[in-house]
């Protein structure tokens, strides 16, 4: 297989599990992390994280782009025991669809990881079949989330803030795939990665507890493979997130969530110290 029909293979498995990505977080939040299904549905995420980050080091390792658009997960939202049924379902198609590739695979590392690709997405369908069959019969009948008690300008605040965190996530973990080849200055970016995961949770989180799925959609981003470009450019968009986790900060109505003002207060700072960090990284 040549390097561009692989590359575009990749591409389609990293849409295939930033989706799942999506749907088990999104779950999580509604259920509420601090919940048995909560837990483990966040714990399922972590794991699809890792199996889309070993796509994208490949993807930039080959001189690809990563595309960070997700593919749709297909599921059925009439209650619990449906929605899990539709996991299962997805996680079952994956384990011969990546154990094909991995046959196609020359590389030996590629094809290992595809073959992981592949046992792991049959952990996933075991689990969740597990966990399905465990519901009780109210929970089964059920759906994740409550009543949403926000205002309806708040509301859209806090799902534009989502969006912006999702982004800025996208955008650092794209750069430090694509930007492998500037050694730990990629691993850095990798770094604060991390960092915009906790802080988009800091305000999906609040959206999902009133019932409403959080605004997983990004903008555009920037795909320049310029170290100096990409830095930059990170910095212009820390500096935006701050900004509107300042404008949000002094919402009346954020005034009334003591919770969130603590988590915003928190990115805050952490945006400060990140815009710090970069102008030390450009001296």
């Amino acid at each position: 297989m040549d390097t561009q029909a692989l590359i575009a293979l990749l591409n389609r498995d990293l849409a295939d599990e930033h989706a799942a990505i999506l749907r088990y977080l999104a779950h999580s939040y509604l259920e509420g992390e601090d919940t048995p299904l909560g837990a483990g549905l966040l714990s399922r995420c972590r794991e699809e994280m890792w199996h889309m980050h070993w796509l994208g080091m490949i993807i930039g390792q080959l001189g690809g782009e990563p595309d960070m658009t997700p593919a749709p997960y297909p599921f059925d939202p009439t209650n619990r025991d449906s929605i899990f049924a539709s996991y299962v379902a997805y996680e079952e198609k994956l384990i011969p669809h990546y154990l094909a590739e991995a046959d196609q695979a020359d590389d030996p590392h590629i094809r290992r990881v595809l073959q992981r690709e592949a046992w792991e997405s049959e952990m996933h369908a075991k689990k969740f079949a597990r966990t399905r069959k465990k519901l009780s019969p109210e929970l089964a009948a059920g759906l994740p989330g409550g009543e949403n008690e926000l205002p309806a300008a708040f509301l859209e605040s806090l799902q534009q803030a989502v969006s912006r965190k999702y982004t800025q996530m996208l955008q650092t973990i794209r750069d430090a795939w694509v930007l492998q080849k500037d050694g730990m200055m990629g691993w850095r970016i990798m770094d604060f990665s991390f960092t915009k995961m906790k802080q988009l949770a800091h305000v999906a989180e609040d959206v999902a507890e009133n019932g409403i799925t959080p605004r997983f959609t990004a903008g555009p981003l920037n795909k320049s493979a310029a170290i100096g470009t990409a830095l930059a450019h990170l910095t212009e968009s820390l500096a935006a997130t701050r900004d509107g986790h300042m404008a949000l900060q002094n919402d009346p109505e954020a005034q009334k969530h003591a919770g969130l003002l603590l988590n915003l207060d928190l990115s805050i700072r952490q945006e400060d110290y990140e815009i710090a960090e970069i102008q030390d990284w450009k001296k």
